[in-house]
């Protein structure tokens, strides 16, 4: 195995760890906001409430889809990052 195959390697594995690393982050932060704040904490949070509905009800109905909408953008965003940095870009 030359030096070259052996970097290329190391570059792949880092790009890999940094890509699986931002998946399992940002699917906790969904998991947490669809099923902890629409089912789990949701008695708590429906003591608030936003646009006249209970905040618990809010997040199980709509807010959990726009948290959704918002980590599809920040994914694609840091994709874009993380390519560049492992210069992986088009």
């Amino acid at each position: 195995m030359s030096e070259d195959e052996v970097e290329t390697t190391e570059s792949e594995q880092a790009y890999w760890s940094e890509n699986i690393r931002l998946l399992v982050t940002l699917m906790a932060i969904w998991f947490v906001v669809s099923f902890g704040a629409g089912i789990l904490f949701r008695d708590f949070l429906d003591q608030f409430s936003l646009g006249g509905y209970p905040l618990g009800f809010w997040f199980a109905q709509q807010g959990s889809i726009y948290v959704f909408i918002g980590l599809i953008f920040y994914y694609t965003w840091k994709m874009k990052r993380i390519e560049r940095k492992y210069d992986l870009d088009d």
